[in-house]
C-alpha cells in the first residue's frame, strides 16, 4: 500500500490573536476563529475559506468557491485528507526533541484506509455530526479519543483550542473555552 505524502505545518500566534500558518510546501496561510467556532482562512495563492470540526474526529475544508473535502484527525498531530491524498502534520504539536523522536519513529508511516476520510457526506450526516461535537463540547468532556482516532478531535480532532492555553498538542482534542474558547493552538483543524 502506498502511503499518502506528507506535508508538514508550523502555527506562529501573532499578536492580533490570528494564526500564520507555514505549510512545507511554500504555502503560507492566515487563520481565525469566528464565533461559531468555525476557522476562518486565506492563503498566500488567493484562495480561503472556512475549516469546521465535525463529530469527533473529522474537519470540513469550505473553499470560497464551493468546494469541499474532508480531513480525519489521526492522532499526534495528523490529519489525513480525503482518500489519503496527503497527510497534515503539525511539528507545532511536537516541538525539540520530541518531535526528532517522533519523526524517527515513523509517525506518519503506516496509514491505512479505514483512517481515510469520507469523500462525501450528506447535510443529514454533517448536521449530525455538528450536533454530536455540540454535545461533546456541553458535556465538559475533552471529546478526545485517543491516539489513531483523531488530530486533536480524535474524538480527538484537533480544532486547537487547548484548554491549557497557547499552542497545544495534537489528540488534546479538549477544547472547553466557553461556548467556542478563544485561545487557539497548533492545530485548529489541522
Amino acid at each position: 500500500m502506498t502511503q499518502p505524502p506528507e506535508i508538514t505545518y508550523s502555527d506562529e500566534l501573532l499578536a492580533d490573536g490570528t494564526v500564520h500558518r507555514r505549510y512545507s510546501d511554500g504555502r503560507n496561510e492566515w487563520r481565525s476563529r469566528n464565533s461559531d467556532g468555525r476557522i476562518r482562512w486565506r492563503d498566500d495563492r488567493g484562495d480561503s475559506g472556512t475549516d469546521e470540526r465535525l463529530g469527533r474526529d473529522l474537519v470540513k475544508r469550505s473553499h470560497a468557491d464551493g468546494r469541499a473535502g474532508y480531513g480525519r484527525d489521526i492522532g499526534y498531530g495528523r490529519t489525513v485528507w480525503g482518500q489519503g491524498q496527503y497527510v497534515l502534520v503539525n511539528r507545532s504539536s511536537f516541538p525539540g526533541r520530541l518531535g526528532v523522536v517522533l519523526g524517527a519513529l515513523g509517525l506518519g508511516a503506516g496509514i491505512a484506509a479505514v483512517q481515510y476520510a469520507p469523500e462525501l457526506l450528506s447535510s443529514d450526516e454533517e448536521e449530525e455530526l455538528r450536533r454530536e461535537a455540540e454535545r461533546a463540547r456541553n458535556s465538559g468532556g475533552d471529546g478526545g479519543g485517543g491516539d489513531g482516532s483523531g488530530d486533536g478531535d480524535d474524538g480527538g480532532f484537533d480544532d486547537g483550542f487547548d484548554d491549557h492555553g497557547g499552542f497545544g498538542t495534537a489528540g488534546d482534542g479538549g477544547d472547553d473555552h466557553g461556548a467556542h474558547g478563544d485561545a487557539w493552538d497548533g492545530d485548529d483543524f489541522g
